[in-house]
């Protein structure tokens, strides 16, 4: 059974440990009072990796090879190369707009904003994902990272800068989460397919789920079956606001989504996707998604209201759990609070190890079950909030 936690907060890498007694405690491991955005370990290696936003000093590294006993600056540090530059859109009231909404494009020069998400695959793969919208790549575990720039040179978002004006036209929007405020695109999702390393898929807010199957020479977007019902252009194949992927390790044809219009779940490894959502019971927007390790037709999602109002669904925290491939959910509300609550759970900040599951919130709640989501206990409640859970 899964028995440690790790945890970023605004404040903080912690650990969560099950003791001899079987009590899971937190402790702080490092980063005392700074911003992490997400911290996981390197199943090859086992090195912990926490991804920190410092704010006034920017977005760094850090690495442990003790179990979190003791952190340093990782070797390399993400940095966009000399040129780097990407096709901005930033949206402005517009009353004369027929969506009240306008939008001024212009290219800017890339300066990191946000180290984001990290993914790991064997022989020393790292990758990082980063506003605006960036994939970093090392092939010698973290000794050195470059920018994959067939992705980054990508058609959808405008082609190569580097070398002239490209097109003039991105596909690729912006997300808020940025922590410089530019509304600016990032990579928040990375799956390494267990099968074949050389296949990778990425998802981007706001422009989709994109894949490679040649190491990251050639890309190409996995967006059918994904519908913009609130565009006029419904079916186009860019500029969907995905929020998490994650596919069944065990099961890797099973892949899920949790999209700002929905739940959605494919399974043909992501060549398209079916909407699972049921509004009627709370389960269709939300941010974070959690596939069970082997059994691919099983995942969980933390419903939220809306993306004007980011609470909870009348008050009540609920867990929705399907085990059908999304025909049916169930409500898991067993030790959660259903009145008064108004967490908000972050896209990183669900994960499961089988049949424990754990999540935390925005108001510093860390939840745990032990029995697939049928009853909870509250671990903690006074950590600072949560962006990131993942198991070690």
């Amino acid at each position: 059974m899964a028995a440690r936690i790790l945890v970023g907060t605004r404040k903080g890498t912690f650990i969560v440990e099950k003791s001899a007694a079987g009590l899971w405690q937190p402790r702080l491991v490092g980063h005392a009072g700074t911003g992490v955005n997400f911290v996981a370990r390197d199943p090859y290696t086992g090195r912990l990796w926490a991804l920190l936003g410092h704010g006034h000093w920017g977005a760094k590294l850090s690495i442990s090879d003790d179990e979190g006993a003791t952190w340093a600056d990782a070797p390399s540090q993400i940095k966009y190369p000399e040129g780097a530059r990407y096709i901005a859109q930033d949206m402005y009231e517009d009353a004369a707009s027929e969506y009240g909404v306008g939008w001024r494009i212009s290219t800017k020069p890339a300066a990191l904003a946000k180290l984001w998400i990290i993914g790991f695959g064997p022989g020393g793969s790292v990758y990082v994902g980063t506003i605006p919208g960036g994939l970093f790549v090392s092939r010698d575990g973290g000794a050195h990272f470059e920018l994959n720039r067939p992705l980054w040179n990508h058609e959808s978002r405008g082609g190569d800068l580097f070398s002239g004006e490209g097109t003039g036209e991105t596909k690729w929007f912006g997300t808020p989460a940025s922590e410089g405020g530019d509304f600016a695109p990032g990579i928040h999702s990375i799956v390494v397919d267990p099968r074949n390393p050389q296949r990778v898929l990425v998802a981007v807010s706001t422009a989709g789920v994109i894949e490679t199957l040649d190491g990251g020479q050639t890309w190409h977007s996995r967006n059918k079956g994904m519908i913009l019902d609130h565009t006029p252009e419904p079916e186009a194949e860019w500029g969907h606001d995905t929020h998490f992927i994650e596919l069944s390790p065990g099961d890797p044809d099973h892949v899920w989504q949790q999209n700002h219009v929905g739940v959605y779940y494919s399974a043909d490894g992501a060549a398209t996707w079916r909407k699972v959502s049921r509004p009627e019971q709370g389960v269709h927007f939300g941010f974070p998604i959690t596939a069970h390790p082997t059994r691919g037709r099983t995942a969980w999602v933390v419903p939220g209201r809306s993306d004007q109002q980011r609470m909870t669904i009348d008050g009540g925290l609920f867990v929705a759990r399907t085990e059908d491939g999304g025909e049916t959910w169930q409500a898991l509300r067993n030790g959660l609070p259903q009145s008064c609550a108004y967490d908000v759970v972050y896209r990183h900040a669900l994960a499961n190890a089988g049949d424990v599951v754990t999540f935390g919130s925005t108001t510093g709640n860390l939840y745990i079950s032990e029995d697939g989501g049928d009853g909870w206990q509250a671990v903690a409640h006074n950590l600072p909030p949560i962006y990131s859970v993942r198991f070690a």
